[in-house]
């Protein structure tokens, strides 16, 4: 089991710099990952908004081992061709570290309508798809072309290929209970599951999600569950309660998430200095 944690582009978590300096942190007390959301607004709650990429790049250079990545990208807002360029410079920056997090998209009103993006989830999970198969097309640095139903490119050449073989890992967001995310996730790296409530993920619906991308997994490469949660740090048992379970069903990352309506800074900079949960 790894663990990570998972923050905000927005609110207290603004500056960059602030990022660069919590990201040291977790890695000096022992955390596995730090990620961080994209998002463009945030309808109920006002406040300021970063680029994730721009975040994620000064976090790749204050730190020399975490994993890092964002949680997740709306790839059918995204150009494939500008995204690849950009994960590929992260990949390299950060010596093989980044991890790619993807999915449709939550605020769709705020995020996709009000720009005049795609908004229908059927359509952007066909951008997603797409977007995932330009990606690692130019992430591999051979000659390439594509013809899809929203995307056609010429054929090109993009140098340098990404530094991770044989590509940057990619996880696929998801909502459980329904299946057809989770399929697509096991086409890749791995599944960062959600729920339509807001409540804990149980053991049982951990199985069932890695049983589900088990009978469609055709790929050999190591494959990742990642939860997200809350947990104390103390040594009391409670954080292996909550977990280990979670891990006994198949979960290989936990993610301490840390909203700021729910956390406010100092809280947040404790709890990441405590370390990875006591399991």
């Amino acid at each position: 089991m790894r663990f990570g944690v998972n923050l905000p582009n927005f609110g207290y978590f603004y500056d960059p710099r602030l990022m660069a300096d919590l990201a040291y942190d977790a890695e000096q007390a022992g955390w596995d990952g730090f990620f961080v959301w994209d998002h463009l607004r945030i309808p109920f709650y006002p406040a300021p908004v970063a680029d994730p990429w721009i975040q994620m790049t000064a976090v790749a250079l204050r730190t020399e081992r975490i994993k890092i990545g964002p949680m997740i990208t709306p790839l059918s807002r995204r150009r494939p061709w500008k995204l690849a360029r950009e994960t590929v410079t992260l990949d390299h920056l950060s010596q093989g570290r980044l991890i790619m997090g993807v999915g449709l998209g939550y605020f769709v009103k705020e995020e996709f309508e009000a720009f005049g993006e795609t908004s229908p989830a059927v359509q952007r999970a066909e951008i997603l798809d797409e977007s995932l198969d330009i990606l690692v097309g130019l992430w591999s640095g051979q000659p390439f072309r594509y013809e899809g139903k929203h995307f056609h490119i010429q054929e090109t050449q993009f140098f340098p290929a990404a530094l991770q073989a044989p590509r940057i890992p990619v996880w696929v967001a998801g909502t459980w209970p329904k299946k057809a995310p989770f399929r697509r996730a096991a086409r890749w790296e791995g599944v960062i599951p959600i729920l339509d409530e807001e409540r804990p993920l149980k053991a049982d619906e951990v199985r069932g999600m890695v049983k589900l991308i088990r009978e469609n997994r055709i790929s050999k490469l190591p494959f990742d569950v990642v939860i997200s949660g809350a947990s104390s740090g103390a040594a009391d048992g409670k954080d292996a309660d909550l977990i280990c379970p979670l891990a006994e069903a198949g979960a290989t990352w936990w993610l301490d998430s840390f909203e700021p309506w729910k956390f406010d800074l100092e809280a947040t900079r404790r709890r990441i200095r405590l370390g990875p949960p006591k399991i």
